[in-house]
């Protein structure tokens, strides 16, 4: 009797054993061939990415596509007066999703403007580049399709006043 049950149970084992192999020879790692750049993980065949960093294979910072010279087209919302258009650099900063701008605004201010990138958008915290009271602040979004930055900020002068404006920089 209890040779049967030892025989029923080793059975019942090595069965167990048999489908877990076939289970798991069935079931493709879809990670295996993909190669993730920058800190980057595979989950279910797909690259995450670590911050500051896109593509399928993580390959690409997220800033690289900011990183120009740009021929920008500003508009004084407040005052409704368009700006002349004007030339600005923006070039990468210190850390992986900062970067510089440089003749913000028309040469408004003779510091850097630092702002940071998170996929297609810009950011620029409120900062005084030039500490001299004048605080400037802002987003834009990036469009892959035109190649076109889109902005929005304000620039708040000593007394307070604060002038919003809108722009598209290609």
């Amino acid at each position: 009797m209890k040779s049967i049950r030892n025989i029923a149970f080793s059975a019942l084992l090595s069965i167990g054993a048999f489908s877990m192999v076939t289970y798991t020879a069935c079931n493709k790692d879809e990670c295996k061939d993909v190669v993730c750049n920058n800190g980057g993980t595979c989950v279910n065949g797909t690259c995450n990415c670590t911050t500051g960093y896109e593509g399928t294979n993580c390959e690409t910072e997220s800033r690289a596509k900011f990183v120009k010279t740009w021929t920008a087209s500003d508009k004084d919302v407040t005052n409704a007066n368009d700006l002349p258009t004007y030339t600005s650099a923006i070039v990468k900063g210190t850390a992986i999703t900062e970067v510089k701008i440089s003749g913000f605004s028309d040469d408004y201010f003779v510091a850097d403007v630092k702002a940071t990138i998170s996929g297609n958008t810009i950011t620029i915290p409120s900062q005084q580049p030039d500490n001299d009271m004048y605080y400037v602040e802002g987003t834009g979004t990036y469009n892959s399709t035109d190649k076109k930055i889109t902005w929005t900020y304000t620039i708040t002068s000593p007394l307070n006043a604060k002038i919003s404006y809108t722009g598209s920089w290609q």
